[in-house]
């Protein structure tokens, strides 16, 4: 969009929304959605304009979990393949926050910067994200049940998704988990085009975890297609695995983009094969956990599908920085800090287990809100597996500061889950919460900091301005 092109509506909408994002930078306020917003009630076809600015065009990633780190690694990718992009870093997903990414790559006079806009799109506002966008792949992490109040069950959201792949245009192509059944369920969405199919798989070919269990969080373990339950040959996560239905035969697809060894190296990198159809490299990934392994999946397979080299993609992966509030390491007083975000209980389960694969005994702060972007509904905090940080050992729970808006409820929770009282302490300040925690720390341990989305951001606003005092130790 050049200045030739710019209609009046068009321009005064852009001039009022770079002029609310620099006025709500300057209060601090970060400028990720309301100027967005506003710029949009004053010209509501601005996306559509702004999407065509970036000469490679878009790629969406959606889905549950991973959406933020996925799209971080995969801009990594687009970097290291030499392109300017265009991306919501911040992780405002929804479409306010999606015109406010392209305001900030567009001049005042409506010329643009950027050579492929990533974008990370909110299941629910994919409907109306994908016909502005007109993406070039739309990338699907997965599906697991999350913010109950908002979405509904998984299969309304799984719908969703698939509203918006249907809009998208007949040349996108989908980038699936092939080890989700929910995810693969996509491919029913698009019609194959001269023999090719429109979709390309991603999925680990790695034993079964350790500890992996068909969870209660298991949203997806009755098959798509007549209901019954699937076999897992081998299962990773929740319902995330090698999976058949004896019923009607529905199974796991090969996936042409997979992680063939992985291990957890001693700084917390994963270092594992990445198999393409264009060649296999080994690759080291900053994040741990099998989360996290899919994510770099996730991101691989969306390079290939832009036409990405495998070289280029192994150097994104292993140059991207840690993403905002998701396994984010601080220093604080000396003293080691990780924050990683909590909003659904498989993904809970899995930082947990991720927390437990290292040296113990574990000291937590989590963080529970219950604001809009949290989800009002907290009750899904019943259905993670705590149990597994009350088992005794050295890996248990050496205690736990229960914060947020309802902090009370969380340290119910884990009462119930059985940790013992004396090693529970509820402080719903998050700021005094932090400070007790850095206080209370041992040397050369680390501080968790598990926060619901409201609370991460408080949080970590809190860490990076290193402003909790040296208090002397002691409760």
């Amino acid at each position: 969009m050049s200045v030739d092109g710019v209609s009046r509506e068009a321009l005064v909408a852009l001039w009022a929304g770079k002029l609310a994002m620099l006025v709500s930078r300057s209060l601090g306020r970060g400028g990720t959605t309301w100027p967005g917003r506003l710029a949009t009630a004053l010209e509501p076809r601005l996306l559509d304009r702004l999407a065509r600015v970036p000469a490679r065009g878009a790629v969406v990633i959606t889905g549950t979990n991973g959406k933020t780190t996925t799209a971080l690694l995969l801009s990594s990718i687009a970097r290291a393949s030499g392109l300017q992009v265009v991306h919501n870093l911040a992780g405002a997903n929804m479409s306010s926050g999606i015109v406010s990414a392209f305001l900030e790559n567009v001049s005042w006079r409506g010329q643009g910067r950027g050579d492929l806009a990533v974008l990370e799109v909110d299941e629910g506002s994919l409907t109306g994200v994908a016909p502005a966008v007109r993406p070039k792949a739309v990338v699907v992490t997965n599906f697991f049940r999350d913010q109950l109040d908002r979405y509904g069950e998984v299969d309304g959201t799984v719908r969703q998704v698939r509203d918006g792949v249907e809009r998208c245009g007949a040349g996108t192509q989908l980038v699936l988990c092939a080890d989700d059944p929910l995810g693969v369920s996509l491919s029913e969405a698009r019609v194959p085009l001269n023999g090719s199919a429109p979709w390309l798989y991603f999925g680990l070919e790695l034993p079964a975890a350790d500890g992996a269990s068909a969870h209660l969080t298991a949203d997806g373990s009755q098959c798509v297609r007549c209901g019954s339950p699937y076999h897992y040959q081998r299962l990773y996560y929740s319902h995330l695995g090698h999976y058949a239905c004896s019923a009607c035969g529905h199974a796991r697809p090969a996936p042409a983009v997979y992680a063939r060894e992985a291990q957890t190296e001693a700084d917390g990198t994963t270092r594992f094969e990445l198999v393409t159809p264009a060649g296999s490299r080994t690759c080291r990934l900053k994040l741990p956990g099998l989360h996290n392994l899919y994510n770099a999946l996730a991101a691989a397979a969306g390079g290939l599908a832009l036409g990405f080299e495998v070289d280029r993609i192994v150097e994104g992966i292993e140059s991207a920085s840690t993403p905002f509030g998701r396994m984010e390491p601080f220093s604080v007083a000396g003293r080691a800090v990780v924050v990683a975000l909590v909003k659904n209980p498989s993904g809970f389960n899995e930082i947990i287990r991720t927390i437990r694969s290292r040296p113990g005994p574990y000291h937590v702060v989590f963080a529970l809100n219950d604001l809009a972007a949290d989800g009002r509904d907290v009750s899904w905090i019943w259905d993670v597996d705590f149990e597994q940080l009350a088992s005794p050992g050295s890996g248990e729970l050496a205690w736990a500061i229960c914060s947020g808006r309802r902090a009370q409820d969380m340290a119910v929770r884990l009462k119930y889950a059985g940790v013992v009282p004396e090693r529970l302490v509820v402080e719903p300040a998050i700021d005094r919460a932090l400070r007790r925690g850095v206080r209370l720390l041992p040397p050369g341990q680390t501080l968790f900091v598990l926060p619901t989305y409201t609370a991460m951001l408080s949080a970590r606003r809190v860490l990076a301005l290193d402003a909790l005092p040296r208090a002397s130790a002691g409760r």
